[in-house]
């Protein structure tokens, strides 16, 4: 079957929501309930999309996004913070959007979300748009660590019942471990760092590269940190896969580096 990658570009809104409810998935994973009247219209159509939440800087100062003509005019203002995350699910009808985020207290997103409560703001942005492969797939194989495990567990969530898929999520340890809804024939390990620090580890490669493939027509996310991808990357390219077609791969962070500007592919 031939596929294809096709992208649908959203209008730009800015928007301000209101956190209704915090609950601890995980001991480091927190997700974040919001509501407001802005959110109508919202739409998020695949895993993957994403919004750009706006957060109070250090001062307490909290910038908000200005859109006029479809772009934003304040990215790059003073006391300006936004991040990029992963919208885990959209309920439209009730009117909340969820969003997963890391605990850790290095940097402003994750401040944030451990001291979050109800009634606190953010300012939304996007998604700005939606992108799918087309085509159905015999097999699905994820390959993430845990600031891509919403965008991966959305996926198997939105899978048929049948769909056979092999999902190795990376995590600190068992303990961040998650119940998730998942096909019947799903397979999923979680792999532990035990210690080592996020992003310094070979697991995600090892286990693609001793996962023997299934027949058929396959397909491959993989996303967490750039630089772990890499290999990945080569290893995929040697077993058949084709970006935008058979995989997708996707730095979500890099090591050293603040607020990652994930489209970005790095070069093999």
């Amino acid at each position: 079957m031939t596929h294809e990658r096709l992208l649908e570009m959203y209008p730009l809104k800015r928007r301000v929501l209101e956190v209704a409810e915090v609950e601890r998935v995980t001991p480091r994973m927190i997700r974040v309930h919001l509501e407001g009247p802005d959110l109508e219209g919202l739409r998020s159509d695949h895993f993957a999309d994403h919004v750009k939440l706006w957060f109070p800087n250090e001062d307490g100062d909290h910038v908000l996004p200005i859109v006029e003509d479809d772009r934003c005019l304040n990215f790059r203002a003073e006391g300006v913070v936004f991040r990029d995350y992963t919208v885990r699910a959209l309920d439209t009808e009730a009117g909340r959007l969820s969003i997963d985020f890391v605990a850790h207290d290095h940097g402003p997103a994750g401040r944030w979300a451990i001291d979050a409560e109800p009634g606190q703001r953010l300012g939304v942005l996007g998604p700005r748009g939606t992108a799918w492969i087309t085509g159905e797939f015999d097999h699905h194989v994820l390959l993430v660590d845990e600031t891509a495990l919403p965008a991966a567990a959305r996926y198997i969530e939105e899978l048929p019942e049948d769909a056979e898929v092999h999902a190795f999520f990376e995590v600190a340890d068992a303990a961040e471990e998650q119940e998730l809804k998942a096909p019947k024939n799903a397979r999923i390990t979680w792999l532990h760092r035990n210690g080592a620090e996020p992003g310094s580890t070979d697991l995600l490669l090892e286990a693609f590269r001793s996962l023997e493939l299934p027949e058929g027509d396959g397909f491959v996310y993989a996303a967490g940190e750039a630089g772990t991808l890499k290999p990945i990357r080569r290893l995929l390219k040697e077993r058949g896969f084709v970006r935008n077609e058979t995989c997708e791969v996707d730095g979500y962070w890099r090591r050293g580096t603040s607020n990652l500007d994930h489209h970005e592919e790095d070069e093999d």
